[in-house]
């Protein structure tokens, strides 16, 4: 069995036990063991002594939704409203998708996030398999979902529910438990209510939780209470689909009787600053949210509509943009903006032991290189990792107690032909 230990390191935890501690680090296998100022036992009891040195080491980031073979649309359709965005640039495109395609693009995005210190990423897309075999060769953690849209002929309809059934079975717990699985109808604008019900009765069947876009943008919720004479919110209620654990995306457009209604079902919100604002859907109520007892995660969602899978830059816009809205300068702190980076998203999507470096936890661990001139001086690591750093600051990863990047370098994916492979699809795409 592996037994780590990280010497002269400065640790942030993201607990507010003990946020901040400077010293030393043991894993074993896949947990951290120890986390204190004072080494254990001589260093020769250990299979690897790693020097922490200016380096500030603190849980992986969290990505709680995102579309990650989307990066082959990166740019391609920019400065759009959202409805415009899909409807022409986007579905089209990839209308053209093949498995191969989902491979090399999830694949880069998996690099992007590894390389950014992202050590678990949520994702909702077609051709899953891939996706799944990707992660699993990446070596880190996703929650992955095949998600459906209902706007075709029920013998299509049937298929998508067969497939999303057989993914989710096929690979929730595989890769030594680090992908878990989701059932995911796209939207309750993409999918007509009965449909939404077999998703729902299927969530029940698998005992898996429930993961959808809602009330992104007005005009959504504008269109539900057209069709439906409800919000989003009541609508999905009445569909039972808050009698699952549930994970919404976006939630822009709520008010504060839908808050409650959050509150009360437990249902969970991942919060896409970056997204959001690029698509002008609006920003999202998160300090209601949180006041409500609502968990709020990030997510950046795709690298079409962000247009990087940068975690640290959805920390600093969901601390800022808040601030900014309310007039309130403590409305998302620092802190706060971390935790929901981190085991706030873990939670958000039901791992209750990543998230954290504290004892028993996984250790699912990023390492920023700290002798930066962004970095001094060294008065508050948390405000520095919220208001300071960027993706481009990670050096060291390491998920389920194994490293996935040293020194920058990712050990577990070719990047060299990963690249090479991503650019062939786009030219075959845009042919």
């Amino acid at each position: 069995m592996d037994k780590i230990i990280i010497i002269n390191g400065i640790f942030v935890t993201a607990s507010p036990i003990q946020p901040i501690v400077k010293g030393c680090m043991v894993i074993e296998d896949n947990r951290i063991t120890y986390l204190g100022s004072d080494v254990p036992e001589p260093l020769e009891n250990y299979t690897e002594v790693v020097n922490g040195k200016n380096k500030l080491y603190m849980p992986g980031l969290v990505n709680t939704h995102g579309h990650a073979a989307m990066s082959l649309l990166r740019g391609y359709g920019d400065d759009l409203a959202l409805q415009v965005w899909l409807q022409e640039k986007m579905w089209p495109m990839e209308a053209k998708f093949t498995s191969k395609d989902v491979l090399w693009g999830t694949s880069l995005s998996i690099v992007e996030m590894l390389k950014g210190g992202t050590t678990t990423f949520v994702d909702m897309y077609d051709h899953m398999d891939q996706v799944a075999q990707a992660v699993e060769q990446s070596g880190m953690r996703g929650c992955l979902t095949r998600g459906v849209i209902g706007l075709c002929p029920p013998e299509v309809q049937d298929q998508k529910l067969l497939d999303s059934k057989k993914f989710a079975i096929d690979w929730n717990g595989k890769a030594n438990g680090r992908i878990t699985t989701m059932i995911a109808p796209h939207a309750p604008y993409t999918c007509p209510p009965d449909y939404i019900e077999k998703l729902v009765a299927l969530s029940h069947e698998l005992n898996l939780p429930i993961h959808t876009h809602m009330s992104e943008t007005r005009r959504e919720v504008e269109q539900n209470v057209s069709d439906y004479g409800v919000r989003p919110v009541e609508h999905l209620e009445k569909l039972g689909v808050f009698n699952r654990p549930t994970l919404l995306a976006h939630g822009v457009h709520l008010n504060d009787e839908e808050i409650a209604v959050l509150a009360k079902y437990d249902v969970r919100v991942s919060h896409n600053p970056g997204s959001n604002l690029k698509l002008a859907s609006g920003v999202a109520r998160v300090p209601e949210l949180l006041a409500a007892g609502v968990k709020v995660s990030l997510g950046t969602d795709s690298a079409a509509s962000n247009n990087n899978l940068d975690m640290f830059e959805e920390m600093r816009l969901a601390a800022l943009i808040h601030k900014g809205v309310s007039g309130d300068p403590i409305a998302v702190p620092a802190t706060e903006a971390l935790q929901m980076g981190t085991h706030m998203g873990a939670e958000s999507i039901w791992l209750n032991d990543v998230g954290q470096l504290q004892v028993g936890k996984k250790a699912d661990v990023i390492a920023l290189d700290l002798d930066q001139p962004h970095f001094l001086p060294r008065t508050d690591y948390i405000s520095h990792i919220v208001y300071s750093a960027s993706a481009h600051d990670v050096v060291d990863v390491m998920v389920d107690g194994k490293w996935l990047v040293r020194n920058r370098e990712c050990l577990t994916m070719d990047e060299e032909k990963v690249k090479r492979e991503f650019e062939l699809s786009f030219e075959r795409l845009t042919q």
